[in-house]
């Protein structure tokens, strides 16, 4: 396939030496609202972020707690509509996605980042309507990092290697869901995030909306985040600026923010856990439907990370035999790999296992690894592809 092999080279030839563009290290005033009470708290999970005697005690404090929280969460019953919806497929660094384990030369995975929209009746009737990982495609591009690679890669390689499937606000209307309708919009953690257009801001944008401020594309919308990650996106540290676009930030709403810290049951089902280390402030959505219990992060690109032994994708499963690890990281940063590993035995304890194939969990990456010609070797071994309840 010479179209493959000239990608692969083009590739190859800058992915090694793509050199960050300049990003301000002053702290920004990014607006921190006051945090609210969302739902109600769910306490379960905190005795793993403090768990005493170090990160091995965090594991096995992971296993216990999310054991707990799991039979709890059951009982609070099942969502009323989810379903997940293609944003865009893209390349992404194996390096990265399949931290040390893969054995490919293909310095290039691919994942199908998907919204997920998510509705429940409260008890007076009113319809609540989250959107989970929104993300704005275009504007997210000029994340430092992904600006750096896009500009030293030919156009040629782009138009074979990036499929756009729809826009969020194509994804809303196609599911019937009027603007307005939308309460909340959450991510598992603010990497690449650019909100501005999907809430709007307080005044012009140069790039944007140079002449008034960006009006909102879901005017009732409010965003849910955990106040840690606010807080760290105000002074980032090195390693954490190439992903995130904090000057984003600085000129939205206050009232369109939502800060939160701690785990959440927002509905019947419907939960927001914290499960930190990838980024600061990470959270995971956990959903318990009528084929058992969800979690979506970002924490591993495929649900096979997090049962290593059965992939096929070369090299994943004798690593994780090798050094006696249960799961494959999605390491871009390690801001802390042991808590985001303890965190990663929290998803895969909590969910159920696959009702297509039982060797495999009920964790659904927000980010999946999906196959592709210009990736040979990172074909994965089991997808879930879509999510379905209610709908």
């Amino acid at each position: 396939m010479p179209i493959v092999n000239d990608v692969i080279a083009r590739v190859n030839s800058f992915v090694a030496a793509a050199p960050m563009a300049p990003v301000s290290v002053d702290p920004l005033n990014i607006p921190i609202p006051e945090v609210v009470d969302l739902g109600a708290a769910i306490t379960t999970l905190d005795r793993v972020h403090s768990a005493p005697g170090g990160p091995g005690a965090a594991v096995r404090m992971a296993r216990s707690a999310a054991g707990e929280f799991r039979r709890e969460f059951a009982a609070t019953g099942t969502v009323e509509q989810a379903a997940t919806h293609d944003l865009v497929t893209l390349p992404y660094p194996t390096k990265f996605g399949l931290w040390r384990a893969s054995v490919t030369p293909t310095p290039f995975l691919f994942i199908t980042n998907r919204l997920v929209i998510v509705r429940w009746t409260e008890a007076g009737g009113r319809v609540r309507t989250l959107l989970w990982e929104p993300s704005d495609v275009e504007l997210d591009g000029n994340t430092p990092y992904f600006a750096a690679l896009a500009r030293r890669t030919p156009e040629i390689v782009l138009g074979q290697m990036l499929r756009e499937h729809a826009t969020v606000a194509e994804r809303v209307a196609q599911a019937g869901i009027d603007p307005a309708e939308v309460d909340y919009l959450a991510f598992d953690h603010l990497h690449t995030q650019d909100v501005r257009r999907l809430i709007g801001t307080v005044r012009p944008q140069a790039d944007i909306s140079p002449e008034s401020a960006v009006p909102a594309l879901f005017p009732n919308a409010r965003l849910v985040v955990q106040r840690d990650e606010l807080e760290a996106m105000r002074d980032l540290h090195p390693l954490q600026r190439p992903w995130y676009q904090p000057e984003t930030f600085v000129d939205l709403d206050p009232a369109r923010i939502l800060p939160i810290d701690g785990d959440r049951l927002l509905a019947p089902g419907v939960a927001i856990v914290r499960t930190p280390g990838h980024a600061t402030g990470n959270q995971t959505l956990v959903l318990n439907t009528d084929s058992g219990i969800w979690a979506m992060s970002e924490n591993v690109i495929a649900a096979e990370c997090l049962t290593p032994q059965h992939s096929r994708i070369p090299g994943v499963a004798g690593w994780a035999s090798a050094w006696g690890q249960e799961l494959i990281l999605n390491a871009n940063t390690l801001e802390s790999t042991a808590q985001q590993y303890a965190f990663c035995v929290v998803e895969k304890t909590l969910v159920d296992r696959s009702q297509a194939d039982e060797r495999f969990l009920q964790f659904f990456p927000t980010s999946e690894l999906t196959a592709s010609r210009y990736a040979p070797g990172t074909r994965p071994t089991f997808s879930h592809g879509s999510l379905r309840q209610g709908v």
